[in-house]
């Protein structure tokens, strides 16, 4: 598994997860190639836009990518050439209209699957008061894994 990130001190972490290498972030944002080298089977994108243009362009032949997420942009300034050249598939990771049994089978797998240690490690837990002081530290780039916020 390839991780990308913009923080270096990161890798650490990324690896304790279960990354084999740390790719800097700058290198999935330039402007994307219709094709690029064939680095990877398949990838899971949370960001969108750019990097999800270039991380589809470097898809191995028959691979799949995930698009879970818009921080990037909604934009996907790329071409067809890795559909139709590498028969690369763009699946999109719905969390709003997903009907309940789907959802069900998910959390299913995630509380039988996931280490939870490491579950444990990347999530934090706030109350509401300190929702704005989190989101300050979110948009500084200053927060990994996730955040709970306790209501009551």
């Amino acid at each position: 598994m390839i991780a990308s990130t913009g923080r270096s001190q990161e890798s650490g972490y990324l690896k304790g997860l279960g990354a084999a290498e740390i790719i800097d972030r700058a290198e999935l944002t330039g402007t994307p190639r219709p094709l690029g080298k064939e680095r990877w089977a398949g990838g899971i994108d949370g960001v969108g836009s750019t990097t999800l243009a270039n991380v589809l362009s470097m898809t191995r032949y028959g691979g799949a990518v995930a698009a879970c997420g818009l921080a990037g942009g909604m934009d996907l300034p790329t071409s067809v050439a890795p559909f139709i050249l590498r028969g690369v598939a763009l699946l999109g990771i719905d969390s709003v209209m997903c009907p309940q049994p789907l959802r069900r089978e998910a959390w299913k797998r995630l509380a039988t699957d996931l280490d939870r240690r490491k579950l444990a490690a990347m999530t934090s837990e706030i109350n509401l008061d300190d929702v704005a002081h989190a989101a300050n530290e979110i948009l500084s780039g200053k927060v990994r894994g996730r955040i709970v916020v306790k209501i009551g």
